[in-house]
């Protein structure tokens, strides 16, 4: 099966955040960077995606907070019901209305709605699942009629967790850009990077720079402010440094010149794109094993994993890490090229073209079928 030149797809993405740079999270940063290669491509991209994303095509209302209320990354405002989701229902109108202008639907959507509508869209929808099981997804999924969507998980250990709720799909794992990541020269500080949130855990990667007895910068965006408050803010000082959200390049350049990154995720992590960014660096990574984390630890050079929660492990691995790229000059650019073979986004558009290109023969199979 080869992959068919310009498509004409439909990305449809979370509804939370924009999807611009710099990106929100690891899923708006995945979204991004799937419409930016598909069109580099020379693919046809509509964007369905919240105002102020680059390039959507149909945009869908941002979500307001009421006034006093301190906005989350895990709960959404009444917005959310009353203006985001209604507006995406007249997004698909749109497709349902025109499906001969379409190829294919990559939905990216973490709301139930596109999964439901999928059988009478009249365009093949490929999903692709980034999140722990989800019972309204699943849900919507076995309510949908007709020629249903196919899935892809981001980890064979989301793929299995799915499965047994009943979604089957294929794996095919985020993956980053080495042109966006390149190799960086190392350093003395730690770096932790990633959205600020209880279950990502920041404040542990300071008990382990504590442990190292070296300094530790932290950067992403706050996703939960009570959180960040408590436990992270009040512990910034001459050793622990928080530097806020960084534009892509910054943080690149930031994780390129730090010794190793801390990943501290306590919950059970469905990909976990900040191992292989700074793997991608050259940058060695020490992180809990949890979720999809223990299954890219697995195979990759320079990473080492110590178990949920268990910060003197944490501490012990990545001084080990340190040690190498300290005695070898090889180490980083071996990681590099390591994680240029499994991770580099360009490899994964090609497998998300071929998948593209079988879903459609089938849809078109089937089609034919009915008539």
């Amino acid at each position: 099966m080869t992959a068919r030149p310009n498509l004409r797809i439909v990305v449809i993405a979370p509804l939370r955040f924009p999807i611009r740079r710099p990106h929100a999270g690891g899923l708006e940063s995945a979204v991004w960077n799937e419409v930016h290669q598909l069109r580099a491509r020379g693919h046809e991209v509509t964007l369905i995606a919240p105002e102020g994303s680059d390039g959507a095509a149909i945009t869908i209302p941002g979500l307001t907070w009421p006034t006093g209320s301190r906005p989350t990354d895990d709960s959404y405002p009444p917005s959310y019901l009353d203006r985001s989701v209604p507006a995406l229902d007249r997004a698909l109108d749109v497709i349902a209305a025109t499906p001969e202008h379409f190829d294919v639907i990559s939905n990216h959507c973490l709301h139930g709605l596109p999964l439901q509508r999928a059988g009478e869209l009249g365009v093949p929808m490929v999903s692709t699942l980034h999140t722990p099981v989800d019972d309204d997804l699943v849900h919507a999924h076995a309510s949908a009629t007709g020629y249903r969507s196919s899935f892809l998980s981001v980890s064979e250990f989301t793929r299995r967790e799915w499965a047994a709720a009943g979604v089957t799909s294929s794996v095919l794992p985020n993956a980053v850009d080495p042109i966006a990541w390149p190799l960086g020269p190392g350093g003395s500080d730690l770096v932790w990077f990633g959205r600020i949130v209880p279950e990502k855990a920041p404040h542990l990667a300071i008990e382990v720079a504590e442990r190292l007895g070296r300094r530790l910068i932290i950067a992403g965006r706050i996703g939960d402010a009570d959180y960040a408050e408590r436990f992270v803010l009040p512990r910034v000082g001459a050793d622990v440094r928080y530097i806020g959200q960084l534009a892509p390049h910054e943080l690149a350049a930031l994780v390129g010149r730090s010794a190793c990154s801390i990943a501290t995720p306590v919950w059970d992590e469905p990909f976990g794109l900040v191992a292989p960014e700074a793997l991608m660096c050259g940058t060695p990574v020490a992180s809990f094993a949890v979720g999809g984390v223990a299954e890219i630890a697995g195979a990759s050079f320079g990473m080492a994993t110590a178990p949920r929660l268990d910060t003197e492990i944490l501490a012990e691995r990545a001084a080990g890490l340190i040690e190498q790229a300290e005695n070898d000059a090889t180490f980083r650019p071996s990681i590099r090229d390591q994680a240029r073979t499994r991770f580099a986004l360009p490899a994964r558009i090609d497998a998300l073209e071929r998948h593209f290109a079988a879903v459609i023969d089938d849809h078109a199979v089937v089609r034919e079928r009915a008539a």
